[in-house]
């Protein structure tokens, strides 16, 4: 039995290519700036549009239904959703379902109204809605959906926070999640939310690093330099890049290791998700902004795969972007399914810094000449 979930508004933006470091592929999702009362959650009519070979989401999936409850049960090709109708005389030609790949909106004529049982803007994945059926069984509407993925489990029929929770923590197979950008604060947060709902452990490079040098971090920079904190800090990452199920808070802005493009050898033993403070006033120029970023690499945060737009920040609204962040990391996997062992690979290989190209066992990844790749 599943309850309705909700969302807020976001961004997201996917790409395929794998050839340059600074376009690996990657999923960016904006946040309006946040108001001072927790919003009514909104949803689009502008679902999922294909463009050169990215895929655009205006909204963070969101659910609404009129029903207390539904049921979800899962085969092994499709999916399918029991909503109740009640003691009410309906036939099938009162009821009005549209499918499309990613979303499913059904609604209900009686009494002369049209009443919306579910209208989900982003289902938990994608379905082929040629193929949907749906019948009234006794006081039940049941609607079969057919899955684009047969291979993928489907937790729920939406991307609520449980249902990423449990799907992403299968997909990531044990793969660990650094957190990086420009605010320590930022990062420490959402770490705790992933780690929490992941059951991962939660780990702070700050904390770490602090206990380490017995001093604060600033009293460090004064006493040492923005340099030495980063040098530190990519000691401590190199301690961590061995461990599994862990959620990696880094130390924000120019103080951390992250900054610095010289320095992610071992931050790409796991996912990587940029929480970026935007001064975006909309969706089209948070986009626009990224892709700047991510084009320029000039920051090194430009290296990670998931970015995470925020058109401001309250700490509020932790559970949401660390949401958002869990659906950006889905789609990510789901566009190149071997990314989680191909992390695996790289860390037995002693991440050499050789992502994604990995070279072979016993190659020297920095040198100059072919003998990586002999001549047959």
């Amino acid at each position: 039995m599943a309850t309705s979930s909700t969302s807020t508004s976001t961004f997201f933006l996917i790409s395929n290519s794998t050839k340059p470091i600074n376009l690996l592929t990657k999923t960016v999702l904006y946040f309006p700036k946040p108001k001072l009362t927790i919003p009514r959650w909104a949803s689009s009519n502008s679902n999922f549009k294909k463009l050169n070979n990215r895929v655009f989401c205006s909204t963070l999936p969101t659910v609404s239904t009129k029903t207390t409850h539904y049921e979800f049960s899962e085969g092994s090709s499709e999916v399918e959703l029991r909503l109740k109708l009640g003691d009410i005389d309906v036939s099938s030609k009162d009821i009005f379902v549209d499918a499309n790949e990613n979303s499913l909106v059904i609604k209900l004529q009686h009494s002369g109204s049209l009443r919306t049982l579910m209208d989900t803007s982003c289902l938990y994945e994608r379905i082929k809605p040629s193929e949907t059926i749906w019948y009234i069984d006794d006081d039940e509407l049941v609607v079969n959906l057919k899955k684009q993925d047969p291979e993928l489990n489907w937790p729920d029929i939406i991307e609520s926070w449980e249902s990423l929770s449990s799907g992403v923590s299968q997909l990531l197979k044990g793969t660990s999640i650094y957190l990086v950008g420009e605010s320590t604060e930022i990062n420490q947060k959402i770490a705790r939310e992933l780690a929490v709902g992941l059951g991962y452990t939660p780990l702070d490079t700050k904390e770490l690093l602090e206990a380490f040098g017995k001093k604060t971090i600033d009293s460090w920079v004064t006493s040492e330099g923005f340099d030495a904190v980063a040098e530190v800090e990519g000691a401590i990452l190199e301690n961590l890049s061995s461990q599994a199920r862990t959620v990696v808070a880094t130390i924000g802005g120019e103080h951390g290791a992250a900054s610095r493009t010289n320095k992610w050898r071992h931050l790409f033993a796991g996912f990587t998700i940029w929480l970026s403070q935007s001064e975006a006033t909309d969706e089209a120029s948070a986009r626009d902004e990224a892709r700047r970023h991510i084009q320029d690499g000039l920051q090194g945060f430009s290296n990670a795969e998931v970015v995470v737009k925020l058109g401001g920040w309250d700490a509020n609204y932790s559970k949401t972007v660390a949401q958002a962040s869990l659906s950006a990391l889905k789609r990510l996997i789901l566009s190149d399914k071997k990314l989680p062992g191909k992390k695996s690979l790289y860390i037995r290989l002693g991440c050499r810094g050789d992502w994604p190209d990995i070279k072979p066992p016993g190659c020297d990844p920095s040198a100059t000449d072919n003998t990586c790749f002999p001549q047959l």
